[in-house]
């Protein structure tokens, strides 16, 4: 398209009005989803949730497609607990208990286990933001702005960018966005790393504080299951 003088001249003439009703909506819409996201940590004990997650390979530019349910559980401020488990296309579970990661594979009845050791903070990050995050813990970590909003699957949310403060974080993690509903959670989550490969996660079906047993968050593996250690 070419850009006639006049185009421009009127351009120049409007856009700067635009622009500051812009930030002061944006800053309005970022004050309301952190509100209803620190309510909702301060009330956050256990989430169920169909999932379903896009892998995008940039360097092939094809995406990988998978989905499953999730279960998350926090019994202490700093105690939280994840189940996933994928069924489709090809079934996995990943249990996230403590600094302990545990994949199983039952198609060949394996199960390989990783020490997070200080890298546990990264799996927060990629995993745990939004469930019961306060907005405090989000302004240390993250420089957010507010992106307008959206419908996902019927439900007007929130889409929020948040930008890692730490060096450690942002090299493995460029920036993401999260999708934030009315009840204050993630109804949608998505991550940007630095291989410009992209991971889109949608969540539905979510449940609240169902408070389920801690048993329904380990993996429930046969005897003979065959346990790796990749780290070693």
């Amino acid at each position: 398209m070419r850009f006639t003088p006049l185009f421009v001249f009127v351009l120049a003439v409007f856009l700067p009005a635009q622009s500051a009703r812009s930030k002061d909506e944006a800053s309005s819409e970022l004050d309301t989803a952190l509100d209803r996201m620190d309510r909702a940590s301060a009330n956050f004990r256990s989430l169920s949730a169909d999932v379903r997650r896009v892998h995008h390979l940039a360097v092939i530019n094809d995406d990988e497609i998978d989905s499953g349910t999730m279960l998350i559980k926090r019994s202490k401020p700093r105690d939280m607990r994840m189940l996933v488990d994928l069924t489709q296309p090809d079934r996995k579970t990943l249990s996230f208990q403590g600094r302990k990661v545990e994949i199983y594979y039952p198609k060949i009845q394996t199960v390989q286990e990783f020490d997070l050791g200080k890298n546990r903070e990264l799996v927060d990050q990629f995993f745990l933001i939004g469930f019961g995050t306060s907005r405090k813990d989000l302004q240390a970590s993250y420089n957010i702005s507010a992106l307008g909003t959206e419908s996902i699957h019927g439900q007007t949310a929130t889409r929020l960018e948040l930008i890692p403060k730490s060096r450690d974080v942002a090299q493995h993690l460029k920036k993401f966005e999260l999708w934030i509903g009315g009840g204050g959670y993630p109804v949608q989550q998505k991550f940007y790393l630095p291989s410009d490969e992209t991971m889109l996660v949608t969540y539905s079906n979510v449940k609240i504080n169902t408070n389920p047993p801690d048993s329904a968050l380990k993996l429930q593996l046969p005897s003979n299951v065959k346990r790796e250690y990749p780290q070693k």
